[in-house]
């Protein structure tokens, strides 16, 4: 549910990021013979301009920190893989040099 949510706002936010038009519905009503009947009708399209604060926040949201939302258990997980990486590299880096000085 919370997923949903978010893709909602999200979709939202990227919507006032890039503007949209929208259709305005005005109607004004009378009172004849004790009923209310409409007297004027006006459709009008707008436009809402692209909003600044939302691409900064879209900025902002697309370019965070991959490791802010992790837990501590999946920053060690993390921290781990990159080091067992870089052990491997460095294996290979040296047993390059090694041959390389045969």
């Amino acid at each position: 549910m919370k997923e949903e949510l978010f893709e909602q706002l999200m979709n939202a936010v990227k919507k006032k990021a890039i503007g949209y038009m929208t259709t305005e519905n005005v109607e004004e009503y009378s009172l004849v013979d004790g009923e209310l009947n409409i007297v004027k009708r006006k459709v009008t399209q707008k436009e809402v301009p692209p909003d600044i604060a939302a691409v900064k926040y879209l900025i902002d949201e697309t370019t965070a920190d991959p490791y802010s939302d992790m837990s501590e258990e999946e920053l060690e997980n993390e921290k781990k893989k990159l080091l067992n990486l870089l052990k491997e590299t460095q294996d290979a880096t040296d047993k390059n040099k090694a041959q390389d000085q045969m």
